[in-house]
């Protein structure tokens, strides 16, 4: 059996959210393994800052909450750039708080990146992926999608119907060879994790809340965004060739699984 290839070998992924924390990092990873990547996120200022650094990369202004939008974008995207042979959807925004005090606002703005905007992305990338037989698709989920969290109701359900999605289209694609998968982290050094208080949130990310039934992280750390980009370049790599329909969690063994 030939050996399994290492590296991107110039392949096209489109990255979703890559203006983010996880979504940099996520794309600094494919860069380094001689992937090509198209950025796409709705924030042009930090489109360009990413461009700056990594000159090689294309970007795309584009809200992925509008299917239109992300029509438009992924046609653009094999005009101009090249053939896709990957997504990473990394796009998501966090709104914290009881359910009782939870606007429909809210719930649907949530919902409108993290849960639709993966079902527009993925829709539009596999219809170019069937006509390749091959590809891969990594959604950047959440280990809140399987664990309860106190204020974080909108966030986790979406993050599940996410992974659900992600499942149920790996199904319907694998007998194209295109296999879909999720990675799953838990508290990670972002932008987005300082934002969910007041106070040392990281310290209590690591040793748990009583109160609001966290029991912390037992590797003792929250994750570094290449962590997790770690995990999304290995699914998105032929060294995972057999793994489809899959959560990889990277959260430090915060969500116990067994």
């Amino acid at each position: 059996m030939p050996a399994v290839s290492r590296g991107g070998r110039g392949r096209l992924v489109v990255m979703t959210g890559a203006a983010g924390g996880i979504g940099t990092a996520v794309v600094r990873a494919l860069l380094a393994e001689s992937y090509r990547v198209a950025l796409v996120d709705n924030d042009k200022c930090g489109l360009d800052a990413i461009q700056a650094d990594e000159s090689a990369a294309p970007t795309f202004v584009c809200d992925v909450a509008n299917a239109d939008q992300v029509d438009g974008t992924i046609a653009q995207i094999e005009e101009h750039v090249g053939a896709i042979y990957g997504l990473v959807n990394v796009a998501g925004v966090l709104r914290t708080g009881p359910v009782v005090r939870c606007g429909d606002d809210d719930w649907e703005a949530v919902f409108a990146v993290n849960a639709l905007g993966v079902f527009h992305c993925s829709r539009a990338v596999a219809r170019r992926l069937i006509t390749r037989r091959d590809g891969a698709i990594v959604t950047v989920a959440s280990d809140a999608a399987s664990v309860p969290r106190v204020g974080m109701a909108a966030y986790a359900a979406s993050k599940a119907a996410a992974v659900a999605f992600t499942n149920c289209l790996g199904l319907e694609l694998a007998a194209s060879g295109i296999r879909c998968n999720s990675v799953a982290p838990g508290s990670t050094d972002t932008t987005m994790l300082r934002s969910m208080g007041t106070g040392d949130v990281v310290s209590a990310a690591v040793e748990g809340r009583s109160d609001l039934f966290r029991v912390g992280i037992p590797l003792g750390r929250v994750a570094d965004p290449d962590d997790i980009a770690t995990a999304v370049e290995f699914l998105l790599s032929e060294r995972a060739r057999h793994i489809t329909m899959q959560s990889l969690y990277v959260d430090g063994g915060a969500a116990l699984r067994g």
